[in-house]
């Protein structure tokens, strides 16, 4: 189905009122869209959604027993009418979440002193509303951090009564914009004061949500390589300065739909990665860095690379992927104009928008159109997704490339669950150990009318070896690829067996897998990556022709 072909209830184009006039509730919407699937598929009757406790962070142990998992789907990068620089209502976002089978999201505003000052105390009023309507709908509020001498990140909390008042005193007293604080040249006299107020915001942060003033808070870098201005010494200083809030970043941008051909320009690339090196970047990537590669970010979907270096330090870190939507693409509504002495300083949100009935420029698609992050879960609830987040039981997908998939690594004669993705299998020297993978193939066509159908899936491995001497390193030189399974035409749910035999070190195992249009030689070599994802073409990159999924890594420990 087209977006021209909508039907009304669940075009976002369409408002309330005209819902309401045409008999169609917004209960009925979010029925409709699936959000009330997830929580009935953990069983039985749901509880309130506030109401599901967290489980403990540091519950996990070696014990290869992790529970059953439901997976909820989410966007954590979403802006509104409460961001400079977007056009949408927050209803707008909120309904095209749920068309597309969203049970999660983040309101992640950019900072500036009009949201600090209106918008995000006005935006919580709307949050609030939502929640109290739809507690199916999980709707988080969140800030687009500009990190201290670098880029930016998503912060969220988890719902209470400090949850704005937290994010805006953390806007004020930490956001590099905001500050000053944007200098992050290598050798400039600001440079070490930002990065290190970047880091004592992390631990702000963290004191927060170690003193109960919020139930929870989680910081996911966004666009990491986008300028190159994210340095390896940087992520691992945040990372390390609370690693329970500083959980991860985006493995693939939003902006997905940057380089559909004939939109934007010959020069466009997917995630609106366009960039060169600059005076602010880190001058030990190189210029490939500052490309997509089957829209995932240069760190991500290079094996070997930024991801896996800290991965090989034995610490997760997480990947997730979303839609950053501003402006999604063949959409016809214009921001609206400013009344006479208003602007976006003095009240923290922009006029609603106008529909011209004309295609208006756009890069990003709609929130789970095309990017969907999955979050393992044991119970329905803002503070389940979040510890889901957390522990790492997260994979990802573009185009609606899956429908399902469980990741489980256990004891070749074991006869427990095993453990899945985030997750750690303490084991001895010669352990033989199965890697067990349930893929559940698209059942229907995804939202570009393409029935997608996964080709491959490679099982990825990588050596342990602790905390590098070199804080900047952005190599692990003994991850590879180690087994490719073709299950091209293969459909419904099945699962592949993939033999483990521990050697004489710690290691992890990751996945990923695509449709099989797009792959070469990975960045680095064949020996490494005989068939990873690769840039496309400037101005020709149609991403629901290049799809992937990613999965987080499960950690084996070997003890003597």
């Amino acid at each position: 189905m087209t977006e021209q072909q909508l039907p009304a209830w669940a075009d976002p184009s369409v408002s309330p009122a005209d819902l309401d006039a045409q008999g169609v509730s917004r209960r009925g919407l979010l029925r409709r869209a699936g959000l009330f699937g997830a929580a009935f598929a953990l069983g039985g009757a749901a509880t309130p959604a506030v109401a599901a406790p967290a489980v403990a962070a540091t519950g996990r142990g070696y014990g290869g027993e992790d529970p059953r998992l439901a997976y909820l789907v989410g966007d954590h990068h979403v802006h509104s009418v409460y961001s400079h620089d977007a056009k949408y209502t927050f209803s707008q976002q909120a309904r095209a979440a749920a068309r597309y089978g969203l049970d999660w999201m983040v309101f992640n505003e950019h900072s500036n002193f009009g949201h600090a000052r209106y918008g995000a105390a006005l935006e919580h009023k709307e949050i609030l509303g939502a929640r109290a309507a739809n507690p199916r709908q999980l709707i988080f509020q969140g800030l687009e951090w500009y990190i201290p001498a670098a880029e930016h990140c998503t912060v969220f909390a988890a719902p209470g009564p400090h949850e704005v008042d937290l994010l805006t005193r953390f806007e004020l007293a930490y956001d590099g914009k905001l500050l000053g604080y944007t200098e992050g040249a290598a050798g400039a006299a600001d440079t070490a004061r930002n990065e290190a107020h970047a880091v004592e915001a992390i631990k702000w942060l963290a004191e927060q949500r170690r003193t109960g003033y919020v139930d929870d808070v989680l910081v996911l870098a966004n666009h990491p390589l986008r300028l190159g201005i994210d340095s390896p010494h940087e992520m691992r200083g945040w990372r390390d300065a609370a690693p329970e809030i500083m959980i991860g970043m985006e493995g693939a941008p939003g902006a997905q739909g940057a380089a559909l051909p004939g939109r934007r320009g010959a020069t466009s690339i997917r995630g609106e990665y366009e960039n060169k090196p600059s005076a602010q970047s880190w001058a030990g990537y190189p210029a490939d860095a500052y490309l997509t590669y089957g829209g995932f970010d240069w760190a991500t979907a290079t094996v070997g690379g930024l991801w896996d270096s800290m991965l090989a330090e034995g610490r997760l870190f997480s990947i997730t992927t979303n839609s950053d939507n501003h402006r999604t693409v063949f959409d016809t509504w214009r921001n609206g104009d400013w009344p006479a002495g208003q602007n976006f300083d003095n009240t923290g949100r922009l006029p609603d928008p106008v529909n011209t009935d004309t295609p208006q420029p756009g890069s990003d698609f709609w929130p789970g159109q095309f990017s969907r992050t999955h979050v393992g879960v044991t119970r329905y609830g803002y503070r389940a997704v979040m510890t889901g987040l957390r522990e790492g039981r997260v994979w990802l997908d573009h185009g609606h490339l899956l429908d399902g998939l469980e990741v489980r690594l256990r004891r070749e004669h074991g006869n427990g669950r095993g453990v899945t993705l985030g997750g750690r299998l303490r084991v001895r020297k010669g352990e033989k150990l199965t890697l067990d993978i349930t893929v559940t193939s698209a059942s229907r066509p995804n939202p570009q009318g393409i029935l997608p159908e996964l080709a491959h899936v490679d099982v990825i491995r990588g050596a342990v070896r602790g905390a590098v001497p070199d804080r900047d390193a952005w190599r692990a030189p003994d991850t590879k690829v180690v087994h490719t399974k073709d299950v091209s035409g293969r459909k419904g749910t099945y699962t592949l067996r993939v033999p483990v035999t521990v050697g004489d070190e710690s290691c992890y195992l990751r996945l990923r897998g695509s449709d099989g249009n797009r792959n070469g030689t990975g960045y680095l070599g064949a020996s490494v990556d005989p068939h990873g994802p690769i840039p496309h073409e400037p101005g020709n990159g149609d991403p629901w022709a290049d799809t992937w999924f990613y999965a987080n890594p499960i950690f084996v420990d070997v003890v003597s």
